[in-house]
C-alpha cells in the first residue's frame, strides 16, 4: 500500500538495484514526462527498467537526494535518463528523457 498515493495514481513501480521502491505518479507521467517529451509515450516500460537496471547510475550534480538512471540503447535517443527523487516515500521518478551524449561520469 502506499502512503498517501492511491494505486489508480501510479503508473509504474519498479525496485531500484538497491531494492528501494521507486513510482512513477500518472500525473508526472502524463503532465511533465509526456508533454516535455511526447516522444517517449510508447516507452514506459523503458523508463522503469532504467531504474531496475541501469547501465549508469549517478548522483544528481545539483540536488543531494536525487539520482540519474541512464539506460542505453533503449527509447528513442542513445540513452534513456531518468531522474528519481528519494525526498519522499516511496521514491519517485520525476522526470525521463532521451539524450544522444554520454554521461559526464560514463566510462566504458
Amino acid at each position: 500500500m502506499l502512503v498517501g498515493v492511491a494505486a489508480k495514481d501510479v503508473s509504474g513501480e519498479t525496485l531500484d538495484q538497491s531494492g528501494t521502491r521507486v513510482i512513477l505518479l500518472d500525473r508526472v507521467w502524463r503532465e511533465k514526462v509526456l508533454r516535455d517529451h511526447p516522444e517517449l509515450d510508447s516507452h514506459l516500460d523503458a523508463v522503469l527498467r532504467a531504474v531496475e537496471a541501469p547501465d549508469h547510475v549517478e548522483d544528481d550534480p545539483v540536488f543531494p537526494e536525487r539520482r540519474r538512471y541512464y539506460l542505453r540503447g533503449t527509447g528513442p535517443s542513445r540513452w534513456l535518463m531518468v531522474v528519481v527523487s528519494f525526498e519522499q516515500e516511496p521514491a519517485r521518478i520525476i522526470s525521463a528523457f532521451g539524450n544522444r551524449k554520454d554521461p559526464k561520469s560514463w566510462s566504458v
